[in-house]
């Protein structure tokens, strides 16, 4: 496409480090068909290290559509837009180098972005696994116990939507609204779309609008995104005095609450308060049969949707959810508590993007 050329759709991607996946997605998004509308594509590249930047050169050259540009910040956010500012179409559609786009992708959200009037569009999370774990992880993903209720993971939902994954929305929205939280380094969408709801907009999920997201393979990793979610949904929370939906706070209240039990069983013990630490004990004891009951049936309902292999995986699987999101909601409120408005150190846990 020539500088000339009317674009109308400006397709902004973040990516840092991502050789591994870098060649799927270009294919992806190369076989899209947008139904003669104009297109390009920004991709801000985080300073990769790790050959992804040659990577996209080499696909760049000969292809004046797909433009690399730089991200100092190396962040989702700084990097989403640095690509929203350089965009010079009317509407602004984002990607994800992990995720696999069916070829009418750009096509369907844009026609559902005008066809409902809504300021965002795009369909259901849909996930794509290899391996027993991954497909474990990917099943609780999907699951009400592991999400509580979130509407983009219902595959099958069409309607209004607190959010959707990506986005598709008029750059002038954006730029009403004063683009991504560059402070975040996770939540930045769901914060965007909180933002977008409180001004009175509105979000559309099609279930026409198909992409396949590839989940963790890992409980460790599972764990470490999930416990920057967490993390991350603190200052969220601070900024809008209010949680975006109640199902945010109940891992923090669960992590807290088996924390507290211990710590009074064991101040109990070490008193030598038996009575207190009989019936201290029984709560604690009565509260984990009873989640594990919970897990056990979750786990079921999960593998008879998805293949009885995967069951031995499942509960480690719901436990790596809602663990790893509590811990980091708690480790949130005691960070921002204790210093807040001060940067977090660089590279730190809760700060490095893995992938």
């Amino acid at each position: 496409m020539k500088e000339s050329e009317e674009v109308r759709i400006s397709i902004v991607v973040a990516c840092r480090n991502e050789r591994a996946h870098i060649r799927a997605f270009l294919d992806s998004l190369l076989a899209q068909d947008t139904g003669g509308m104009g297109w390009e594509a920004i991709i801000a590249d985080g300073m990769s290290d790790d050959g992804t930047r040659e990577l996209l050169e080499e696909y760049c050259a000969g292809r004046p559509q797909i433009r690399v540009i730089d991200n100092p910040g190396r962040i989702v956010s700084t990097g989403l837009n640095a690509a929203i500012r350089a965009a010079r179409g009317e509407i602004v559609l984002r990607m994800d180098v992990h995720t696999v786009y069916a070829p009418d992708y750009c096509r369907k959200c844009v026609e559902t972005l005008e066809e409902t009037g809504a300021d965002n569009a795009g369909g259901p999370a849909r996930t794509r696994a290899q391996g027993l774990r991954a497909r474990a992880i990917a099943a609780a993903y999907h699951s009400r116990f592991s999400t509580g209720g979130a509407r983009f993971h219902d595959e099958d939902y069409e309607g209004w939507a607190d959010t959707v994954p990506f986005g598709c929305w008029r750059k002038t929205t954006l730029e009403r609204l004063g683009l991504f939280d560059e402070s975040l380094v996770r939540n930045q969408d769901d914060e965007l779309n909180l933002r977008l709801l409180r001004a009175g907009g509105r979000i559309w999920q099609n279930p026409a609008i198909r992409c396949w997201y590839s989940p963790r393979a890992t409980l460790g990793g599972l764990f470490r995104q999930y416990m920057q979610y967490g993390f991350w949904k603190v200052p969220v929370i601070r900024k809008h005095r209010l949680p975006g939906s109640w199902r945010h706070l109940v891992p923090v209240a669960f992590v807290t609450g088996n924390v507290a039990l211990v710590a009074a069983m064991a101040i109990a013990a070490a008193s030598g308060a038996r009575e207190w630490f009989e019936g201290v004990a029984a709560v604690w004891l009565a509260l984990a049969a009873a989640y594990a009951a919970a897990i056990a049936a979750a786990s079921v309902a999960a593998a008879r949707g998805r293949g009885w292999r995967i069951l031995p995986y499942l509960p480690a699987a719901f436990a790596a959810f809602h663990v790893s999101y509590g811990l980091g909601f708690a480790a949130g409120l005691l960070r921002f508590a204790a210093r807040p408005g001060q940067p977090l150190v660089a590279e730190s846990a809760f700060t490095r993007i893995t992938r």
